[in-house]
């Protein structure tokens, strides 16, 4: 038997694992065994892991042996010869030379193996900055937010609605705290509206709610960074000609930080948020403290705001309502992200979405209290917590440089909430795409382990609505939450479903959460639709039905491929025409002498490199 193996054939053929997932471009490489003269080329899809599958005919009997398909460490940390192209062994990936592969890693670092994966999970600290600098950032605007609904149309009036709108909006924040626990407890390996709409509603309903999401995290990061660099003008009065520049620049540093990875990102913007949770609680101490000591009056009334009268009707609380519930967009940033926790991912998941929502409520409820008894006017050059500031810390050269240290906090909180998308919006879209209705390119990690795809495309998203709306923060508002509400609802109404199917333990009290959270946010987004159709709500809700559309359509076309490839048929009669063989050459050397010889001895029309 050993003769007989010894003069069998003996080569290698790529083929995919059992765990292969169709998707992604095509790859044409070189390998060859171990004697050298049996060099073949191979075809793959790039995003399918495969073995090496070397076979060896054993007296009529096919015996198969695999090595996995491995990236190797860099040859310098293993003391041994660089592998260059032409020279691929079994468990060996060429690496690509050029120009763009070494700015590529010197842009984003070295390459990380799979199995380094886990290491990028995140701690219950450092997921809060990632996960909770959207969610944390709307105190900076949510507030200014609803004065200037309710200023223009009432005048010093508007005050009066101030508290109340304010109440109104944490109740609807702790009903989605306690719902979206229920969800994460569910569903602990990824909670977000997609999945759970999926599981109880079906495909199509789960785009609406994908869709709505993904509308909602481009949202995030257009608002986020415009109010960021609203916050630097109000510093900086003579920067506000760049507002749209400067947006541009921050959105693409986010994307540079994430395509970098997730555990790289989470430690670039940690400090950034912890930075400005303190400002924020210095602000709040402070100021309640000199409030209530008589220190503090109400600021001069501007002239844009005097003589302004009004009726406080329904509507125009209804619309005070809406713009202000921009505050509690993001609480469903932790449920998407479940699998970049550290184990137990449920469990650190739902703890760290209860410290984001405390804190929320906290620094919400204190700067509206602030904003009603200094009676702060929005302004074009000074936003309501750029002149709560500057009121609290007062002047000399301390209460300006606690001033500048306030503006400093909320821009960087700003801008980095965007990255609350940028974690969250790739992995929705490779969800999506999963279930064939994106391409599958979002699918595929970079080989910083991120969804590149995702994060590339989100930046290019974002800064097409930046530019369209010049960083305008008013402007791109109302485009903002009816898009997230509408996801709440599918969420809620698909967990009330999922307890009253299954009637697991303590069904009843769950099915009381979810539903209460389903009514309420579905009569939120219905206020939201309402009071800012005219303000550009329309827009979204022509887009989202339009997308989802466009998405099935995609999804019947990943249908039919499917079908058509397993669709299998006899040969045509005949003889078989002899294919042409094409060898693709980087450096002529002997490596692809042997590769042009061995092509020759296939039996082919023609033979091109």
């Amino acid at each position: 038997m050993k003769s007989d193996a010894a003069a069998s054939p003996l080569g290698w053929k790529a083929r995919p694992s059992t765990a292969a997932i169709a998707g992604s471009t095509t790859a044409t490489s070189a390998a060859r065994n171990d004697r050298g003269d049996d060099l073949i080329t191979r075809s793959m899809r790039t995003s399918m892991p495969l073995t090496l599958a070397r076979s060896r005919d054993l007296h009529g009997a096919a015996a198969r042996f695999d090595a996995p398909l491995t990236r190797p460490r860099p040859s310098s940390e293993r003391g041994e010869p660089a592998v260059t192209h032409g020279d691929v062994r079994a468990g060996a990936v060429v690496r690509p030379r050029g120009m763009a592969w070494g700015l590529k890693r010197l842009l984003l670092g070295p390459a990380l193996p799979t199995s380094q994966l886990i290491h990028e999970r995140l701690g219950k600290p450092t997921a809060l900055a990632v996960f909770a600098s959207d969610n944390l950032s709307s105190v900076a605007y949510a507030t200014e937010e609803i004065l200037k609904v309710g200023v223009p149309v009432v005048g010093m009036a508007a005050f009066s609605l101030l508290m109340p709108v304010t109440f109104g909006i944490l109740t609807v924040l702790a009903i989605l705290l306690f719902s979206y626990r229920q969800t994460i407890k569910a569903y602990p390996s990824a909670g977000g509206a997609y999945v759970v709409t999926r599981d109880n509603f079906g495909l199509l309903p789960a785009q609406v709610a994908g869709v709505s999401l993904l509308t909602d995290y481009v949202l995030t990061v257009a608002v986020s960074v415009a109010a960021g660099v609203a916050a630097i003008v109000s510093a900086a009065p003579a920067l506000l000609p760049y507002r749209v520049e400067l947006s541009l620049v921050f959105i693409w540093l986010i994307a540079w930080g994430n395509l970098r990875g997730v555990r790289e990102s989470g430690r670039l913007f940690a400090a950034p948020t912890y930075f400005f949770i303190a400002m924020m609680f210095l602000l709040l101490g402070l100021g309640i403290a000199r409030v209530l000591g008589g220190q503090l009056q109400p600021l001069p009334v501007p002239e844009h705001a005097v003589g302004i009268t009004g009726t406080i009707g329904a509507f125009l609380v209804l619309h005070a309502f809406a713009s202000g519930g921009a505050a509690v967009t993001g609480v469903e940033a932790i449920s998407n992200g479940i699998p970049a926790f550290r184990p137990p991912e449920w469990r650190n998941a739902r703890t760290t979405l209860m410290w984001m929502g405390s804190l929320l409520g906290i620094m919400f409820l204190g700067l509206s209290f602030l904003a009603y008894r200094l009676r702060v006017v929005p302004t074009e050059t000074r936003t309501v917590v750029a002149q709560i500031g500057r009121a609290v810390f007062g002047g000399g050269p301390v209460g300006y440089g606690l001033f500048l240290a306030l503006q400093i906090a909320t821009t960087l909180i700003l801008i980095l909430a965007a990255n609350t998308s940028f974690a969250d919006f790739p992995r929705l879209a490779s969800f999506q795409a999963g279930d064939a209705f994106m391409p599958r390119h979002f699918t595929t990690r970079g080989h910083r382990l991120v969804y590149s795809n995702g994060i590339v495309g989100l930046a290019l998203a974002a800064t097409t609505l930046v530019v369209a709306f010049r960083a305008d923060v008013h402007r791109l508002i109302p485009l903002y939450a009816i898009g997230v509400f509408t996801s709440f609802t599918l969420s809620q109404a698909g967990m009330a479903r999922r307890h009253l199917r299954l009637r697991e333990r303590g069904w009843r009290r769950g099915l009381a959460i979810n539903g209460l959270g389903a009514i309420t946010t579905g009569v939120v987004a219905l206020v939201v639709a309402v009071t800012k159709f005219a303000h550009g709500a329309w827009a979204v809700m022509v887009f989202v039905p339009l997308a989802v559309f466009l998405l099935t359509k995609m999804n019947r076309h990943y249908i039919e491929e499917t079908l058509e490839l397993e669709t299998l048929e006899p040969f045509p009669p005949g003889p078989v025409e002899p294919p042409v063989v094409l060898l693709l050459v980087e450096h002529l050397d002997r490596k692809t002498l042997h590769a042009l010889q061995y092509a020759k001895t296939v039996r082919s029309r023609s033979v091109r490199a």
